[in-house]
């Protein structure tokens, strides 16, 4: 089904494929993966294989396309089966649809991660790349957000990633090998107008990431953040949601939403191919680094944030946006 909704979202937004996985938090002391699992002899010489979440569409769609391009086996798993078309669809124009092994994983459903993670195991022998791209995005002012939206939000785009990563450590530990790539935001390293959720979880993904890294980097695994800007995926439109403040009128933030509509609707996005091929590039990469910002939008901002006094900083975003 495809819905037509209104979104809010600011510069620095892309998507997984998760954008209608609305489910439970998570209950305190529970853990997502299965541990004491026995793993097989591992075989340096076997084929390297990549996972990746959300692959329906948009990023993830195109990671798996240019993963499989360059050789990797890849398990591309979505939360809807029923939209695995247009992927097998780009699979075969690219002479690639041999090396898709696709899946069905919803990441808000914790209790069955550790088992994907240990059926993928059980018949590779190995996870090479993990990357962890299922995301959507809450959009609407901070004011009109409640608390269960913002739950909502970090299940999939920030506790989702956790528990995938946690469930592909144990297997990257005995190898003393592997790629994990964060699919985060500019919005992670820069607030960003009506999107306080979605840049919330990316934050806490950006601190989480970069405490991990430190701690399994002398194991041999590496740990990535993909901080894209504005690119043109389903986050503006099927993967984004708006809040229901904003949807049943009862915002004291309408006229300012109308505002950032507008602006969101001609902001220039790019090819999110490009960021596929970054992805690829750092699955290759023995030695990556722990950030890899893409698109001239993100730098920009970026570059602002750094460069300009905070006040400086607020009266530039005030102007530009116009939402007074």
């Amino acid at each position: 089904m495809r819905v037509e909704i209104r979104t809010l979202a600011m510069p620095g937004m892309h998507e997984g494929s998760h954008g209608d996985s609305f489910r439970r938090p998570l209950s305190p002391g529970t853990n997502p993966c299965r541990r004491g699992t026995k793993l097989p002899i591992l075989n340096s010489m076997s084929t390297r294989i990549a996972v990746i979440t959300g692959s329906s569409s948009g990023i993830g769609l195109l990671t798996a396309i240019e993963l499989a391009k360059t050789g990797f086996r890849v398990v591309a798993s979505m939360r809807d089966l029923a939209r695995r078309g247009r992927l097998e669809e780009a699979a075969t124009v690219a002479a690639v649809a041999d090396k898709l092994d696709v899946r069905r994983l919803d990441v808000t459903e914790f209790s069955t991660i550790g088992r994907f993670a240990d059926e993928v195991i059980r018949q590779y022998g190995r996870i090479d790349v993990l990357v962890n791209n299922a995301g959507f995005a809450v959009a609407g002012f901070a004011e009109d957000v409640t608390l269960e939206e913002i739950r909502l939000q970090f299940e999939t785009n920030f506790f989702g990633q956790v528990a995938m990563t946690q469930a592909v450590l144990p297997t990257m530990r005995q190898q003393h090998s592997g790629h994990i790539i964060m699919i985060s935001s500019i919005s992670g390293l820069h607030g960003a107008l009506s999107v306080s959720s979605y840049s919330a979880a990316k934050f806490a993904l950006e601190g989480w990431s970069e405490s991990l890294r430190l701690e399994v980097n002398t194991l041999g695994i590496k740990v990535v953040l993909v901080e894209p800007g504005s690119f043109q995926t389903d986050i503006w439109t099927r993967n984004a949601h708006l809040v229901q403040k904003a949807l049943d009128g009862s915002s004291p933030n309408r006229e300012r939403g109308a505002k950032m509509r507008e602006m969101v609707q001609n902001l220039r996005k790019r090819d999110p191919v490009e960021v596929a091929r970054v992805i690829a590039r750092i699955a290759q990469d023995p030695h990556p680094r722990l950030r890899y910002v893409v698109g001239r939008d993100a730098h920009m901002q970026l570059w602002l944030k750094r460069l300009l006094p905070w006040n400086w900083h607020e009266k530039l975003v005030a102007r530009v946006a116009k939402i007074d």
